[in-house]
């Protein structure tokens, strides 16, 4: 299996050039073509936004859904069949304010999907409004005297709400954005990437020239210090941590339910209900 095994050739992406969306692609597909996945046991969900076309380039199954709902999505396809492996993927304006609350709980559940979120700071689709990450003072065409609300903070966010595997990676750096990948779908429960991927059209503040002296790799940190993982969700600026700040292991919300635990629903002989049955429910 290679890369371009992964690819629609049939429909090339038409992203704007530049943008961080063809590294997130080139990782998915390296990440996939390094664990061996048949592309046919593979599912990539999307909700809405230029980000969000991502299943439109792959040789995989994809689902176009609707504003910030991708991640309810692909919980249900891991429900129906835990064998596949469920990728979630869409922009920040996507996943950080229609869709919180699906974020939010999916985590909680420890649903085993891997949620990747192209971070922009803007709602590139629609030209460039403020998004839930934009930085105090982006001037954009919602907040054009300079943005005035306290960024999201993804990292904390997915933290607070239980996930087991938590990172950040950098659209500029796609060998490093490969390997969390990798390593987010080997990781069995949800996992949660933020990929700083700034937007070339919309976004001419936060720009590759302006993340690239900022960031930098973790290393030798405690992954399992939920503690250390918390402080360095806040550390941005002059120093922006890029790489696995959580990672732990803990039952599934397949593991735990008394169907799922099964195995894959679409294996499960289907038990027609009896009288005795019903009477029993009674």
């Amino acid at each position: 299996m290679n890369m371009n095994d992964y690819k629609n050739k049939r429909v090339p992406p038409d992203w704007c050039p530049g943008c961080g969306n063809f590294a997130q692609l080139s990782a998915i597909t390296m990440a996939l073509a390094e664990l061996k996945i048949d592309p046919k046991d593979v599912v990539v969900a999307s909700g809405i936004g230029c980000s969000s076309n991502m299943p439109e380039f792959l040789n995989t199954y994809g689902f176009l859904g609707l504003h910030g709902r991708l991640v309810p999505f692909a919980a249900g396809v891991k429900w129906a069949n835990s064998k596949l492996t469920v990728i979630a993927y869409g922009g920040d304006g996507d996943g950080f304010f229609e869709g919180t609350q699906h974020f939010y709980h999916t985590a909680k559940r420890n649903v085993d999907i891997t949620y990747m979120v192209s971070d922009n700071q803007v709602f590139g689709l629609t030209t460039g409004q403020a998004s839930p990450t934009a930085p105090i003072g982006l001037r954009t065409k919602t907040t054009p005297d300079g943005n005035i609300e306290t960024p999201f903070n993804p990292i904390a966010f997915a933290l607070n709400a239980g996930a087991t595997f938590v990172a950040r990676a950098f659209s500029g750096d796609v060998k490093h954005l490969k390997d969390i990948t990798v390593r987010a779908i080997k990781h069995k429960g949800f996992s949660f990437i933020d990929v700083i991927s700034p937007c070339v059209t919309w976004n001419k503040e936060n720009s590759y020239e302006y993340f690239r002296p900022r960031v930098y790799h973790l290393e030798n940190n405690d992954v399992t210090n939920f503690d250390q993982a918390y402080k360095l969700a806040f550390e941005w600026g002059d120093h922006i941590p890029i790489g696995v700040f959580y990672e732990v292991e803990r039952p599934t919300y397949e593991d735990l339910d008394e169907v799922l635990k099964d195995g894959p629903l679409v294996e499960q002989k289907v038990h027609t209900l009896t009288e005795e049955d019903l009477e029993e429910f009674a």
